[in-house]
C-alpha cells in the first residue's frame, strides 16, 4: 500500500510499505483524511521529540479517521464502511495511572505516529478496537480527523477550570490556540485575547471571535495597563517556543493560571523563577487529553464548534513532502493542512 515514510529530519517520502493485517483485538482502517500536527513537525525539524526518536522509517500521523474496513468490528457492531475517529493514544489499562481514571498519564502507552510506532499516513491502519469512535451520521472524515486536536484543546480548558467571566489569554493561534479560543467562547470566557506573531494568524483569530489580537507580549500588556489585574486570568500556551512558558506567566495576573500545551522546539523551557514565585502562579502541564472524544463529537455535531475552519489546505498523501514543507515554513497562510487518499 502506498505510505509516508520519515527516515529522518526533513526526510519524508510517498513510498510503497506492507498492508496491515488486523490481530483479533483490532480493527482494519481505511484512511479517509489525516491532518498534520505540530508534532509531525518536531520529528519533521529535529527527527525527535524528547525520547521519541525517528531511529529508523516510519510512518507518522495521528490525527486520522477512517472507515472500518475489516477485523473484529462487525462482531461489536461496526461494519465496513462505518466512518469512524480513532484515540491515538492506546494506555496499557494496568498500570497505577491506568486504574486510577488518568488513562492518557500511562507512561508505557503506545502513540499511533510517534516512533518507532506506524501511523496513519498510510492507505491503511490496524489499531485496536477499544480506541475506535463510531460517528453519527453527517460527519465528514476531515471532521473526524480534527476530533483529535480538538480533543487536546478540551482537555487543556478542563485543566484551566474556566468559568463564566474569566479573562483568558491565549498564546499562540495554531490549531490549539484556535481550538481553545472557540470552545471558550462555549465557556463564558469574557474577554480571549491572542497573542501570535504571524498576522494571518492573528486575523484568524479575530474572525474566530478573539475580543483582541496582539504580535507580542509587550503589545498585549500594554493593553491591559490600568486594568486592576494588569493581567489575565487565565494563559494557556499553545506554542512552540522555548520562551512560551516565560512569556505565559508575564502576561498571567498575580494568583493567576498557567497551563503549558505546547512542545518546545529544542525539548527545553525557560521560566523566571521570581515572577511565577512573586505572583504566586498556578502552573499546569497538560499531556494528551482524558477521556474526551464523546464530548468533542457532540460539540461537534450540535454544531457547537466548525473544526474545519481553521483547514486552509487539503492535499493528497502523495503530495506529503510538499504538505511537511508548506506547514513548516508557514507557507501560502497554512494552518491546517490535511491530507486525504
Amino acid at each position: 500500500m502506498s505510505a509516508a515514510v520519515m527516515n529522518g529530519a526533513r526526510d519524508v517520502e510517498f513510498s510503497r510499505v506492507i498492508r496491515p493485517v488486523a490481530a483479533p483485538h483490532e480493527v482494519l482502517i481505511r484512511v479517509r483524511a489525516n491532518s498534520l500536527c505540530g508534532s509531525d513537525l518536531h520529528y519533521w525539524h529535529e527527527g525527535r521529540i524528547g525520547s521519541a526518536v525517528v531511529g529508523t522509517a516510519f510512518t507518522p500521523g495521528h490525527e486520522f479517521a477512517g472507515e472500518i474496513a475489516g477485523g473484529s468490528g462487525a462482531a461489536h457492531g461496526l461494519a465496513d464502511g462505518t466512518l469512524v475517529a480513532i484515540d491515538p493514544a492506546q494506555p496499557c489499562g494496568e498500570c497505577y495511572w491506568c486504574h486510577q481514571g488518568n488513562q492518557h498519564l500511562c507512561p508505557t502507552m503506545v502513540f499511533v505516529g510517534a516512533p518507532p510506532h506506524a501511523g496513519a499516513m498510510a492507505e491503511y491502519i490496524a489499531v485496536p478496537l477499544s480506541s475506535v469512535f463510531a460517528l453519527p451520521p453527517g460527519f465528514t472524515a476531515v471532521q473526524a480527523a480534527l476530533l483529535e486536536p480538538l480533543g487536546v484543546a478540551m482537555h487543556a480548558l478542563d485543566l484551566a477550570r474556566l468559568r463564566p467571566g474569566t479573562h483568558l489569554a491565549i498564546l499562540g493561534a495554531g490549531p490549539i490556540g484556535l481550538y481553545v479560543l472557540m470552545l471558550a467562547r462555549q465557556s463564558g470566557a469574557l474577554n480571549i485575547s491572542v497573542i501570535e506573531p504571524l498576522a494571518y494568524r492573528r486575523d484568524r483569530a479575530a474572525e474566530l471571535g478573539a475580543t483582541s489580537t496582539h504580535g507580542d507580549v509587550a503589545g498585549y500588556l500594554a493593553s491591559v495597563r490600568g486594568t486592576p489585574t494588569g493581567g489575565a486570568d487565565v494563559v494557556i500556551e499553545a506554542t512552540t517556543s522555548p520562551h512560551g512558558p516565560r512569556h505565559a506567566s508575564e502576561v498571567a495576573r498575580i494568583g493567576g493560571k498557567v497551563i503549558l500545551v505546547g512542545i518546545p522546539d529544542g525539548d527545553e523551557f525557560s521560566l523566571t523563577g521570581s515572577l511565577v514565585r512573586r505572583k504566586a502562579l498556578t502552573i499546569k502541564l497538560s499531556r494528551r487529553m482524558g477521556h474526551v472524544y464523546p464530548r468533542a463529537i457532540e460539540y461537534v455535531q450540535r454544531g457547537l464548534v466548525d473544526v474545519e475552519a481553521i483547514v486552509t489546505h487539503r492535499l493528497p498523501l502523495s503530495q506529503v513532502r510538499s504538505a511537511f514543507a508548506l506547514l513548516a515554513e508557514y507557507n501560502d497562510g497554512a494552518i491546517k493542512v490535511v491530507l486525504e487518499p
